[in-house]
């Protein structure tokens, strides 16, 4: 098959990440952790997808939350496992039935639909060719080409365009490398009572944008340490045509990120009132040798604690739901 060929079938933004951004991630993690960590962490991952293909089925009672506002991962074939785990520790801790939609990232096969609904139960699944649609109707490419193109070659926009694009009312939105390990009272009591934006507190400001810049555009001082783990937002009060001109802006200006779309949501809620999740609860980075994480109610594993999680944190969120 030609580049050519090959750019037309993937799009040339899934060409790039996948010939140039992916094998330089790997190179990068190589030289960050070591051959050895990666190693292990690789096969950690392998017995982690093992033991979550052997969960059994999660039951929690039904509740009244059952109706409330949709808990919605974007998630696919690599990532179904992980997803699996955090949904089904969700519903674990809770004890109570809670809307479950996932988003199919264009990856997600039969198969993987099937073992997530069999671990997770009655669970809305959107089909990706569903979500194009959705998308073409509320988001057309011809009024926002920046998003439409940016959400391909960079799939974490895809948390807030299709997510949001075309919805109404109070959506939320969980990554998927997270487990949680007690009861979340603070999410619960949002998802029956919240009003207010969503979000998490990160260990550091990570926005990959300067502050200058994002204030300049948002108009308000930027939320310090704003975590789009989980995410909150009523999609009716979402600016797609703000949206676009930011994303077009801060390309010029200051290029990619990996962390756009957190300084997306960042300035969204900029100058807004806010719910946070707090921090000693709900922790992103853990750390094993802090004793008051060990505490916490959910871990979000992301940069460095991410060997963590595929080494060592699965194993007891799977002995419990075992």
């Amino acid at each position: 098959m030609t580049l050519r060929e090959s750019a037309r079938r993937l799009g040339v933004g899934r060409l790039v990440y996948r010939t140039w951004h992916q094998p330089r991630g790997f190179l990068r993690r190589c030289l960050e952790e070591g051959p050895v960590t990666l190693a292990r962490t690789h096969r950690g991952r392998r017995e982690m997808e093992r033991a979550v293909d052997s969960l059994p089925p999660v039951h929690p009672p039904a509740s009244r939350n059952a109706g409330g506002p949709p808990i919605c991962f974007l998630t696919g074939h690599a990532f179904r496992h992980m997803t699996a785990l955090c949904a089904a520790t969700l519903l674990h801790r809770a004890g109570e039935s809670l809307p479950i939609h996932l988003l199919d990232d264009g990856t997600l096969t039969a198969a993987d639909g099937d073992a997530l609904e069999r671990v997770l139960g009655d669970v809305v699944v959107e089909p990706a060719a569903a979500i194009e649609s959705r998308l073409d109707e509320h988001l057309p490419a011809s009024r926002f080409p920046t998003l439409r193109r940016r959400r391909i070659e960079y799939p974490h926009l895809r948390k807030l365009t299709d997510v949001h694009a075309g919805c109404t009312g109070c959506r939320v939105v969980l990554d998927s490398d997270m487990i949680f390990h007690r009861r979340p009272d603070a999410l619960l009591a949002w998802l029956r009572e919240g009003r207010l934006p969503l979000h998490m507190i990160d260990c550091q400001d990570s926005y990959g944008y300067s502050m200058q810049l994002m204030e300049e555009f948002a108009g308000h001082p930027i939320p310090s340490r704003l975590n789009v783990g989980v995410v909150g937002l009523d999609s009716a009060t979402i600016d797609w045509e703000t949206l676009e001109r930011w994303a077009v802006a801060m390309l010029e200006r200051e290029g990619s990120s990996y962390y756009q779309e957190q300084a997306l949501v960042a300035m969204m809620l900029a100058g807004r009132p806010c719910d946070a999740l707090p921090a000693t609860d709900y922790v992103c980075m853990p750390d094993p040798a802090n004793p008051a994480h060990e505490a916490a109610v959910l871990h979000h594993y992301v940069a460095e604690s991410r060997h963590l999680y595929f080494q060592r944190a699965w194993r007891p969120a799977v002995e419990a739901l075992r």
